[in-house]
This record gives C-alpha cells, sequence and structure tokens, in this order.
C-alpha cells in the first residue's frame, strides 16, 4: 500500500461517475472512501452493483472497519463516514450527528475528517453534484498537504460541488471524468 487514501465526495450524477471512477481502478489501489449523497435505501445495494463493476472489493462502510488496500468504502445513507487512527491503522467512523449542509452522509464531514487525519497522506476527488458540500473541506484537506481533483465541467451532469471547489482553489487538477482513475493512480504513483 501506498499509505495514500483517496476520498471521493460526489451528488447529483454521481452513481454513474462512480461507476467509471471505479471501474478503472486495479484490485490493488489505494483505499477509497465516498460519500455520495443517497437515501439510505438504496446505499447497500448500489455498494454491490459498484463491486460487481470494479476490481476493488465494494463495500457498505461499517463502523470502526479497518481501512486497506484494494478496498472502497461507501457511506450508508443514514451516516456520515469518517476516519480515525487507531493503532498506527485508520478506520472508519460512522455517526449519526445532523446533517451538514443538508446532508447525511455529507462531504464535508467526510473531507473534514481526511484534513485532520490523513492529511498529505490523502488524494481528494470531488465528482459531480448539485451545491456546494465539501468545498471548504476540500481547501482544508489541500492545506494539510492533500492532492486534490476535480471532475471538468464538460463531464459533470451537475458542475455545482466541482466548481465550488474551484473558485475556492482548493484543487490542484481538473480533470475529465474517463481520465480521472488514472490521474490519481499517476499522482499517487509519482508521490510514492
Amino acid at each position: 500500500m501506498s499509505g495514500k487514501v483517496i476520498v471521493v465526495g460526489s451528488s447529483t450524477g454521481g452513481t454513474e461517475a462512480l461507476k467509471v471512477f471505479l471501474s478503472g481502478m486495479p484490485a490493488h489501489a489505494p483505499a477509497i472512501l465516498i460519500a455520495q449523497h443517497m437515501p439510505e435505501l438504496f446505499t447497500r445495494s448500489f455498494a454491490e452493483r459498484l463491486d460487481h463493476l470494479s476490481a476493488m472489493q465494494v463495500r457498505e462502510a461499517e463502523h470502526h472497519e479497518e481501512i486497506v488496500a484494494g478496498r472502497a468504502y461507501l457511506a450508508p445513507g443514514h451516516s456520515h463516514l469518517l476516519l480515525e487512527q487507531v493503532a498506527g491503522k485508520y478506520r472508519t467512523v460512522l455517526s449519526r450527528d445532523p446533517p451538514v449542509n443538508r446532508h447525511r452522509p455529507s462531504v464535508e464531514v467526510l473531507f473534514l475528517s481526511a484534513a485532520r487525519h490523513l492529511g498529505a497522506h490523502a488524494v481528494g476527488v470531488m465528482l459531480t453534484g448539485m451545491g456546494k458540500d465539501g468545498a471548504a473541506a476540500m481547501l482544508k484537506m489541500k492545506q494539510a498537504g492533500a492532492y486534490n481533483f476535480a471532475q471538468d465541467e464538460a463531464t459533470c451532469v451537475v458542475f455545482g460541488m466541482p466548481r465550488e471547489a474551484i473558485a475556492l482553489g482548493a484543487v490542484d487538477e481538473v480533470v475529465p471524468l474517463p481520465r480521472m482513475a488514472e490521474r490519481v493512480l499517476a499522482h499517487i504513483a509519482l508521490a510514492g
């Protein structure tokens, strides 16, 4: 494992964008944590669908799972997804705290947790979505040493969340969706 953890935020159009992104990831890719705005009735079946499309193992995140390479953890629709470090290892944390930016799971909560616990070990990815959830926290990630990507306007269903992150100066690279997995992996290989 490179020691990197990829954190992904998405909303409107994100279900299709996540399929494209995850299908480009090899089985040994760094761990991925995902906050996708989605009702709780759908997140488990969505994780199962993604699991069939990806060489990685994709699952709905559970509380206090060890975060390991080759796995993607999708926030359940009823909880925020965070992470913590315990005895030198990262693990998931689920929280039923109130919605942030009107969302639970909130990208803001995941990205703030990444800024706090991962710092330069985080790689941020902002995919298509309405509104601004996660933009301010993505800037905090960058300030903590993370390297951040945003989906370009041409391939977004809604350019809201990526646009807000770009406007704040939180984004290092703006990338078309079909090349996102490739660019993220290339950055991680160089950062080694």
